[in-house]
């Protein structure tokens, strides 16, 4: 299937979202044209579903089905006669350890209790303190930030992509002062970043490269897997992912600067295999075997999951984006995207509708969408504007160790993405047929639009 590189962290299944539901549990409609959407004529404009004409996507939406079974209950089963449920050389955390390498082999693999939890240790390991700046992506869950705020360091926003929605290499180096002392580089959506930029960047400027893999299980960024490409890898388990365990998460590494102090710094500061005892801070993040017993199980199945996702996402792009005004999700053709969701732009000037009107049309034609992604840019958020982390308050700030200002902070192009996409749900439970059905939709509504 053709990978289009034009231009154009969770994935947002029905019950997530009361509109996105909505949309996706109208009653059947009538059939949709058998007419392939590429043979549709360009003058046309059939009446919308929201106006009283049939729908597009007649069948409704194909169901994720049952994500756990035999695999998993026969892991459990084996953990219930060990004689300890603890990580530290429990079995079923071995396994996870093993299989994991299979499919991101890195030698420093630790297990942990979430994605959140892995990127806080993968800052405090890359030795992140007071003062220090973390250049990361502005449109992600607050789980990238936590770990480094926590440190009591200051993410720094930089702007993305117009269509790709990840780090643009060129204002991560605007961003770059004395204080810089790391990049998270967050593959939204479970599209890679630019790795070789940005870790070109990283080597320039002594910074360490974490990589938010949080939406990317599966992915390949050159054929690489992702998370082997920078310093440090973090991968979520939280029950929304390609893969999960209801919540936990993995960090890794190959390199020895950071990879032997991943299991101290999510286990109070223990260093268990090399006994050198408390000389570090930290919480505690351990991931239990119960927990372990499903991932275990979990793993062999990702490579199937993120092929067809890939499929369909590449479809998608395939069937919309000859469609004036409509910005797919841009992917490097020799790269693979694992759509946690698909996200495509629209571009105001192209249509007589605003963008929420374009998703009430897409919604009553039967396609799981949603509009946009998240309300606001992380610096947007009040808990920003205020400076407000620490009950109301912001030490460094106070103690002059920053002088960031998150009222003044923007990212035009993330702030334009977020105005102006369309999140369309994409699981490897779903048909090549109802992925047509979504493209024709998608052509409908904007001609239907069409300044």
């Amino acid at each position: 299937m053709k990978n289009s590189n034009l231009l154009s962290r969770r994935e947002f299944v029905a019950t997530t979202s009361g509109l996105l539901a909505a949309g996706a549990l109208e009653p059947v409609g009538s059939q949709a044209a058998e007419t392939d959407i590429t043979e549709a004529k360009p003058a046309s404009k059939s009446p919308l579903a929201i106006h009283g004409g049939q729908k597009t996507v007649s069948k409704g939406v194909p169901g994720l089905g049952r994500r756990w079974g035999d695999p998993e209950r026969q892991q459990l089963e084996e953990m219930l006669q060990q004689t300890t449920l603890f990580y530290w050389d429990g079995r079923r955390t071995q396994l996870v350890k093993e299989r994991f390498r299979e499919v991101c082999p890195l030698k420093y693999v630790h297990t942990c209790s979430s994605g959140t939890a892995a990127l806080h240790i993968a800052v405090a390991a890359a030795g992140i303190g007071p003062g220090d700046e973390v250049i990361t992506s502005p449109v992600t869950d607050p789980g990238t930030v936590i770990g480094i705020l926590y440190q009591q360091a200051v993410p720094v926003f930089a702007d993305l992509g117009r269509s790709t929605y990840n780090l643009d290499p060129e204002d991560v180096k605007r961003r770059i002062t004395a204080k810089t002392k790391a990049i998270i580089a967050v593959h939204l959506a479970g599209n890679p970043c630019d790795m070789d930029a940005l870790k070109k960047i990283a080597d320039e400027h002594n910074l360490v490269l974490i990589e938010d893999c949080a939406q990317a299980w599966g992915a390949k960024y050159r054929g690489r897997p992702i998370g082997t490409i920078g310093h440090i890898a973090c991968f979520s388990l939280q029950n929304s992912k390609h893969i999960t365990c209801g919540d936990g998460g993995i960090v890794a590494s190959n390199d020895e600067r950071f990879g032997p102090d991943l299991q101290r710094f999510g286990d109070k500061g223990y260093d268990r295999s090399r006994g050198l005892g408390l000389n570090v801070f930290a919480t505690n993040y351990r991931m239990s075997e119960p927990q372990a017993a499903v991932v275990a199980a979990q793993l062999p199945r990702l490579e199937k999951i993120a092929a067809r996702r890939a499929e369909l996402g590449n479809l998608l792009t395939e069937k919309i984006s000859h469609i004036p005004g409509i910005l797919p999700h841009q992917v490097h053709p020799e790269d693979r995207c694992v759509y946690w969701f698909y996200m495509f732009r629209i571009e105001p000037k192209a249509f007589r509708c605003s963008r929420g009107e374009f998703f009430k049309a897409l919604a009553a034609e039967g396609v799981s969408c949603a509009s946009g992604y998240i309300g606001k840019p992380l610096y947007g958020e009040p808990v920003f504007q205020n400076h407000a982390f620490f009950a109301g308050r912001w030490p460094i700030k106070e103690f002059g160790l920053t002088s960031m200002d998150y009222t003044k902070h923007r990212n035009p192009e993330a702030e334009a993405i977020l105005a102006t996409s369309i999140r369309v749900t994409i699981h490897e439970g779903m048909t090549e047929e109802y992925i047509l059905d979504v493209a024709k939709a998608i052509e409908k509504v904007a001609r239907y639009y069409a300044v």
